[in-house]
Parts: structure tokens; C-alpha cells; sequence
């Protein structure tokens, strides 16, 4: 498996697993229906979890376009490979996305709520402040690729090697999102991933769902912007504290 395939694969099981639990949670007539924030915060850490174990190997499983940044600022990855990774981590984050609708089709038509059916694509604000809504991507994206560039023995970073302690090694990042989320994601819905934040919104705006909310745009370029400052800021911060 090629390093482009792998980020594919690993960020369509990312929003595959994690759109999947919003989705049971935020549709109608679900089973996990209104099974709340932790359920929420607990499916999407073992949704990294399950696309870090399968993609390290080939790609160092980054699923996301912050922390490929994040590592080539700290000179952990190459620059010429960020690219194709942020553009294979879109498309695999479009497909996950793709694949959640198509599964969950008859729960949206089942729900009235627009806003509800929308948040199993892409994030939104609790409260609308561009400042603060700013701020808590780039703390929440922060803390994550501070965390992941000072990993002891987690070598997510670097392609064709395997976490420290094989599969089980993937539980620490998992742990991490688990934590961010919990702590920090009840402002905006932690993106804390350009590519799960636009991918899914742009598979929103394509797919037909019936009484579908607006994709608000003016607020898209948060999750985008804020991660990309976030993981920047923790690389500097570790390259300074070296």
C-alpha cells in the first residue's frame, strides 16, 4: 500500500467511524439516539484509533493535514510529501463521509432537523464568535500535535514504521483525542482536522438531503485556518524547546 492510498484509507475510516457516531447520536430513530457528548467524544477517539492502526505501517498514519504540517515544520517530514497528503486525507475524508450518508440515508430522511443532520458532516459553533471559535481550534489542534511531537516512543511520524508497541502504541493518540474533546470540544465541536471539517462539508452541500441546513461558509474557514495556526504554533513551540 502506497503512502497516498494509506492516507485515504485511514482518514475515510476516521469520518466513516466518527461521522458514524454523530450520526447515531444526532439522527432520528437510531439505536444510539440521543446517547449524548460522551458517547460522541468516545467514538471519535476510537475512531483515530482504528485509522492509526491500520495506516501507520505504510503512511505514519497522519489523517490530517495539521499534523502532516505540524511534522514538516519540525522537521519530522518531508515538505515535497505534504501535498499529496493533505489531498489524499481530502478525498478519504469525502468518501468516509460519502459512505456515513449513504449507511444513515434513512435516519436523515427521518429527521426534521437540518442543523442535526448537518452536524454529522462538518463542525459549528456553540455560541458564533469568530475570535473565540478561532481560539479553541487553534488550542484544541495545539495541544494535539504538541502531544504527538512529544510522544516517547510513538512514532506516528515517520512512514513504513510501526508504533512503539505495535497496535497497542495507537492508544495514546486515541487517548489524546478522547481528551481534547471532552476538555476542549464543547465550543466548536473540535475539528482539530482541515480535511474532516471541509471534505464532509463539501459531501454535505453535494448529497440531497431533504430540508438540509446552510453550510455556512462564512464559518468554514475556522476549522480550516485554526488547526493549520494550531499545529504551527506547537511545532515553533517544540523546536524552541529542544
Amino acid at each position: 500500500m502506497t503512502p497516498f492510498i494509506a492516507e485515504i484509507i485511514g482518514t475515510a475510516l476516521l469520518i466513516l467511524l466518527g461521522g458514524g457516531v454523530v450520526a447515531n447520536v444526532s439522527l432520528n430513530k437510531t439505536i444510539g439516539n440521543n446517547s449524548g457528548w460522551i458517547v460522541v467524544t468516545t467514538g471519535w477517539a476510537l475512531a483515530v484509533y482504528v485509522a492509526v492502526v491500520v495506516t501507520t505501517p505504510f503512511s505514519g498514519a497522519h489523517i490530517n493535514p495539521a499534523v502532516s504540517i505540524g511534522l514538516a515544520i519540525a522537521g519530522k517530514f518531508s515538505w515535497n510529501m505534504v501535498p499529496s497528503y493533505i489531498l489524499a486525507q481530502m478525498i478519504g475524508a469525502m468518501i468516509g463521509a460519502s459512505i456515513v450518508w449513504l449507511m444513515y440515508k434513512d435516519h436523515f430522511d427521518a429527521t426534521n432537523d437540518g442543523n442535526a443532520k448537518k452536524a454529522v458532516f462538518c463542525t459549528a459553533p456553540a455560541i458564533k464568535n469568530t475570535f473565540t471559535n478561532l481560539l479553541s481550534e487553534i488550542v484544541g489542534t495545539f495541544v494535539l500535535i504538541f502531544t504527538i511531537l512529544n510522544f516517547t516512543d510513538a512514532t506516528i511520524n515517520e512512514t513504513n514504521q510501526i508504533i512503539g508497541l505495535g497496535s497497542v502504541g495507537a492508544l495514546p493518540v486515541a487517548f489524546l483525542v478522547w481528551a481534547i474533546g471532552l476538555s476542549l470540544g464543547g465550543t466548536t465541536g473540535y475539528a482539530i482536522n482541515p480535511a474532516r471539517d471541509l471534505g464532509p462539508r463539501i459531501v454535505h452541500a453535494i448529497v440531497p438531503i431533504k430540508n438540509k441546513a446552510s453550510n455556512d461558509w462564512s464559518y468554514a474557514w475556522i476549522p480550516v485556518l485554526g488547526p493549520i495556526i494550531g499545529a504551527v504554533i506547537a511545532a515553533m513551540l517544540t523546536i524552541l524547546l529542544a
